[in-house]
């Protein structure tokens, strides 16, 4: 079983390289023309800049892939998982303490393998395409923060689920899976307010005339949102988004700074327009529920697993390595498994991406300011324009921007011939 699933192993990431070798590809062959719908948008220039990040992007993720890969096959395969596991468990006589101290180390050292490539994204590709504005100061002071809110909420919960396994033996998977989904949702709710200004400011929207045209469109919608707020996200990169944050009354819209600064107030508003199409069309919602139905059929799954012996057998492992180890097993051999249904999420998210669209469009009126807002986007943040097909539909959660523009401006057309 150890060669099968080493070989289950080494398809799926042979097949995840062929994608991302197709998608490089594709990119050489159409990225020195300019897309229908950028017209005037984008110059040679910035299309060989965009393939460049794209190009050096993409190795970038080989490398760091090729490097977790091969750990991963020494840590699992090559049986040093029982090694550690032999050295952790004697530091503590407590099942939950040794349990934290597993989980634990092991972040910190999988933390600290992956900062070297970190660094080279931020400091060297970033920086060479004019994005990176994160000084090392910064930089630190993100990391370290991140760290230790990172410990805090794993001790935090790694103390409450082997407790709970210690409490209900036959029933643990139940409970989890309830304190698991309660705590989802409270750092929903403490998120915006507690965690995010910890690394950015956020402000109501300063920009004169924005607001009053943010809160007509809101009222538009029926829609009552907390705050409508701007981040300095320019104080770490000049790449620009917005997104959507909290549920219930402390949900808010936040633009980044970037974003305001490149933007007209009519594509502002489209692109906010299209955040509050994922609330009215409920996707939060069911990403919500379908998040949590799947993790209760996972959590039974995992209680049954966890209780077979041969478990540890499946990697030639000792049938006596500690439920840590067991999870981590379980871990892998559910990644394997689960692997199939990336591209099904992959397309619910895409389907949800356009109906935002087309609720943002009949919202505004004004479908081509949503597509000048995406034109805008692409070409500031020197996305790819040209993704594979078949690689955009296994790993994107939004439609391909050329594709998304085309639709934009097809239904703008539509308008325009109705009236």
């Amino acid at each position: 079983m150890k060669l099968t699933l080493f070989c289950l192993f080494a398809a799926i990431t042979a097949f995840t390289y062929w994608l991302r070798h197709i998608n490089l590809q594709h990119l050489k062959q159409h990225g020195d023309t300019v897309p229908e719908g950028f017209e005037g948008a984008i110059d040679e220039e910035k299309l060989r800049s965009s393939s460049a990040y794209t190009f050096d992007s993409s190795r970038l993720g080989l490398w760091s892939s090729l490097f977790d890969n091969a750990i991963l096959i020494v840590f699992l395969f090559g049986g040093l998982i029982a090694a550690y596991d032999r050295y952790v468990s004697p530091l503590s006589g407590s099942f939950t303490v040794s349990a934290i101290i597993f989980f634990l180390l092991l972040t910190w050292v999988s933390t600290l393998l992956g900062i070297p490539f970190d660094l080279y994204g931020t400091f060297r590709i970033e920086a060479r395409y004019g994005f990176n504005t994160t000084t090392p100061r910064l930089w630190l002071t993100d990391f370290f923060k991140a760290q230790a809110i990172g410990a805090i909420m794993l001790l935090f919960l790694v103390t409450v689920v082997f407790w709970l396994i210690q409490w209900s033996p036959q029933n643990w998977w139940l409970w989890v899976w309830g304190f698991m989904a309660l705590f989802s949702l409270f750092m929903m709710y403490i998120s915006p307010y507690v965690i995010e200004p910890l690394f950015n400011t956020f402000e109501p929207v300063v920009e004169d005339g924005l607001e009053e045209e943010i809160r007509t469109m809101m009222e538009k919608a029926g829609l009552k949102v907390g705050r409508v707020m701007q981040m300095d996200a320019s104080r770490r990169s000049k790449h620009s988004n917005a997104y959507f944050t909290g549920i219930g009354k402390v949900k808010r819209i936040v633009l980044f700074d970037t974003l305001i600064k490149q933007m007209s107030h009519g594509e502002i508003v489209a692109v906010l327009a299209h955040e509050i199409g994922h609330w009215k069309k409920g996707h939060i919602w069911k990403r919500l529920v379908w998040a949590e139905v799947m993790a209760l059929a996972g959590s039974w799954i995992s209680f049954k697993m966890l209780a077979w012996p041969g478990l540890p057998g499946l990697l030639g492992l000792p049938a006596d390595i500690s439920l840590p180890a067991k999870m981590v097993v379980l871990g892998f051999v559910a990644s394997l498994v689960l692997f199939p249904l990336g591209p099904f999420s992959a397309w619910r998210s895409r389907c949800h991406e356009r109906e935002a669209d087309r609720f943002a469009a009949d919202l505004t009126g004004k479908p081509q300011d949503l597509a000048s807002a995406m034109v805008k986007l692409s070409v500031e943040n020197l996305s790819n324009l040209f993704p594979h097909p078949f690689y955009a539909a296994f790993y994107y959660s939004h439609p391909p921007a050329v594709e998304r523009v085309r639709t934009l401006r097809g239904w703008s057309a539509t308008q325009t011939g109705g009236e």
